[in-house]
């Protein structure tokens, strides 16, 4: 699963000989975000032929969808601050939720998301958490960010941090009391002075394979995404999760129409198929995060909870954490930060 920007960009045919420019869709979203045969069942139930499209990053897709003005594509998978500037920029469907009647799967609370209340230009696919991932028979659970940024001696060249800059940037905004989205040129420059010093306590800048480092014990303690956390639980039970007493950042990750489809009618029909309960589970079972769908979620078994407690957060204390936002033109200030953070000797 690579939600955070980690596939090998590539384009896989998995259905019919359809193009985005005809009655086909061409769906982009990450590698192994959804069940491998989503696409030919789709296919299949519909009657409507379908690609699938897999790009890295948010980065990489917003690149293309902002030099095509979105048209080759018909729904896109974007974080939800990506989902926000495709809006403002005018590429997005407006939804219409009478085509949309799985939408009434979700919970109240999916439908009030900071970036779009209402669902008015984005569906939730995905949402969670980012905290600590440590060894629990390593080193002593952590309660506080500051114990990652400046860590105990016992833990220091034992610790990992998220390169991404939203979340590597968001653990030094958290730790000081501050907005996730915070712009504020005073405050971006004391979070980059403490994480350049925190840098100098890490075993590495690590997106992808951290939880691999918590099996193997060459690491004791990593900033995590929840159902990151989990693929090393589910090696380690020794491996646990904990929010820091600052809190999260709520991450939620999206579905969109883009205005210049050419197969709108199919484009719900595709969303649609997603909101259904038991495609929708797939998700949580399969990738171990939590989907906001609340006919998905109360059909898993309940075991899964047990052994990976963060699954249980329930959507009012995810939404107790402040959702990450677009941040405009300070979006150039946070990409700057943090390459000077990561080239700091």
């Amino acid at each position: 699963m690579n939600v955070k920007g980690t596939a090998i960009a590539a384009t896989i045919l998995l259905a019919g000989a359809g193009n985005a420019f005809g009655q086909g869709l061409t769906i982009s979203n990450w590698d192994g975000y959804m069940a491998p045969d989503a696409i030919e069942t789709f296919t299949k139930e519909t009657g409507i032929p379908a690609e699938l499209v897999l790009h890295a990053t948010n980065e990489e897709i917003m690149g293309k969808l902002i030099a095509s003005g979105g048209a080759g594509y018909d729904v896109v998978f974007v974080s939800s601050p990506f989902a926000e500037i495709l809006n403002k920029m005018g590429l997005l469907e407006t939804l219409d939720p009478a085509k949309l009647p799985n939408m009434a799967n979700l919970y109240p609370e999916a439908m009030t998301l900071a970036h779009d209340p209402g669902n008015t230009f984005s569906l939730p696919y995905a949402w969670g958490t980012t905290g600590l991932c440590f060894r629990s028979d390593l080193t002593t659970a952590p309660t506080s960010w500051k114990d990652l940024l400046a860590p105990a001696a016992d833990v220091v060249g034992k610790t990992t941090m998220l390169a991404t800059d939203r979340w590597l940037l968001a653990a030094g905004f958290l730790s000081m009391g501050l907005s996730v989205n915070d712009t504020d040129a005073a405050d971006l420059e004391k979070v980059k002075e403490a994480l350049v010093a925190a840098k100098k306590t890490l075993l590495a800048f690590d997106d992808t394979t951290f939880y691999a480092k918590l099996v193997s014990g060459e690491a004791v303690m990593t900033q995590a995404w929840d159902g990151w956390c989990n693929y090393g639980i589910a090696e380690n039970p020794a491996i646990q999760y904990v929010i820091p007493s600052e809190g999260s950042d709520l991450w939620v990750d999206t579905m969109v129409i883009m205005k210049a489809s050419e197969n709108k009618d199919g484009a719900y029909a595709f969303l649609n198929n997603v909101l259904d309960a038991g495609v929708h589970r797939w998700a949580a079972e399969n990738i171990l995060y939590k989907v906001p769908n609340k006919a998905a979620m109360d059909g898993l078994d309940p075991a899964l909870l047990t052994q990976f407690p963060n699954m249980a957060i329930t959507p009012a204390q995810l939404l107790s954490y402040e959702q990450l936002r677009d941040v405009g033109e300070a979006q150039r200030d946070y990409s700057r930060l943090v390459t000077e953070i990561l080239a700091a000797q």
